[in-house]
């Protein structure tokens, strides 16, 4: 299927410049683009946000019948498209669909002063669906004929983060094997990693997939029923079914970063000072110093490959349900033995204190 990056993503939301207002504040993101009644597009607004390789669009619907309006009602604000790049939009929408893949979209081509973008959409987990997305000609104009491309801002900013590392996904009960199954079959995707984390008396069941480019990488999670419910069993009653919990960006510098973005009003989740004090006992040594991390509150595990660096943010949705992570590698390729456990902690702790 030839499947490249994440091209974008895509939220609805239901107020588009609100939302555009924190990831440009906080994350130092620029709106690069306009869709909306001004170009034809009456039924919803879209803005087009970048920061380095990452783009981000959001989707607010301006009439009842635009997919956005039953998403957020249902939802709240989430992610709602993960769009790939792919050398051929319609070979792959047509080989994801003999595969089993729902059909959401089919392929469409915009064209503009010499570029061409071809998209079509499948539904991936829950009601998230994936765009495939073939591009020639000028990158910069996203999607010709439908997204408006303002002038090239003259102060680009500091670039702190530059793609999307990966992405985790809440999952039903029981639907974890399944999901993994269909990536596997549909998308080409190869399972990873997979870890079982017990705290206290919760217990989750966690699967890595990944593209064979290894620059799409989806974290499944589902509960385990037969402990006591946990902040996946919140996630999925407050988001009403599957969906994305959070979205990680890679940086090169975490401890800049995260105290840039601090700095800028981003509330992330504290860690107590005891973890920070047991690090020696789990780490031969830290590539970066203990004490820049205790204070920044970042979190640190291994794979074979070396190192990887996280942080979480607070969620600042009504239904505290997605939220975004920071995420810096030296060298790891994938979560190391405590990765997940430590989210899951952090979480509950927000969630104990909120």
């Amino acid at each position: 299927m030839d499947i490249g990056a994440v091209d974008h993503v895509e939220f609805y939301v239901g107020d588009a410049q609100q939302s555009a207002f924190y990831l440009c504040t906080g994350f130092g993101f620029r709106v690069c683009g306009q869709a909306g009644p001004e170009n034809g597009q009456a039924d919803h607004r879209s803005l087009l946000l970048r920061q380095g390789g990452t783009e981000i669009v959001l989707t607010s619907a301006l009439t009842p019948d635009h997919p956005a309006a039953a998403y957020v009602a249902q939802h709240g604000d989430g992610v709602a498209n993960i769009a790939f790049e792919v050398s051929d939009a319609a070979k792959a929408f047509a080989l994801a669909v003999e595969r089993g893949a729902t059909a959401v979209e089919e392929p469409v081509v915009h064209s503009q002063d010499g570029t061409e973008v071809v998209t079509a959409s499948v539904l991936g987990f829950g009601d998230v669906a994936h765009r495939f997305v073939q591009r020639s000609g000028d990158r910069d104009q996203f999607l010709p004929g439908v997204m408006d491309i303002f002038a090239a801002d003259p102060e680009e900013g500091e670039q702190l983060l530059s793609i999307v590392d990966h992405a985790a996904i809440c999952l039903p009960a029981g639907q974890l094997r399944p999901t993994v199954a269909f990536y596997e079959k549909v998308f080409g995707f190869s399972q990873i990693f997979e870890e079982f984390i017990e705290v206290g008396s919760q217990a989750m069941d966690s699967k890595v997939v990944q593209s064979p480019s290894g620059k799409v990488t989806f974290t499944l999670i589902e509960p385990v029923t037969d402990r006591e419910p946990g902040q996946i069993d919140t996630f999925l009653a407050r988001h009403g079914g599957a969906g994305v919990q959070h979205l990680a960006l890679l940086c090169d510098d975490i401890v800049s970063t995260v105290e840039t973005l601090g700095n800028r009003g981003v509330a992330f989740l504290q860690t107590p000072g005891s973890y920070y004090d047991q690090l020696q006992e789990r780490f031969v040594r830290s590539n970066l110093l203990v004490e820049d991390l205790r204070r920044t509150n970042v979190l640190i595990d291994e794979d074979h490959w070396g190192q990887v660096f996280q942080i979480f943010t607070q969620s600042q949705h009504v239904r505290k349900t997605f939220f975004w992570e920071v995420i810096d590698r030296h060298g790891a390729r994938t979560f190391g033995s405590g990765n997940i456990k430590a989210l899951y902690e952090a979480v509950a702790r927000e969630k104990t204190t909120s």
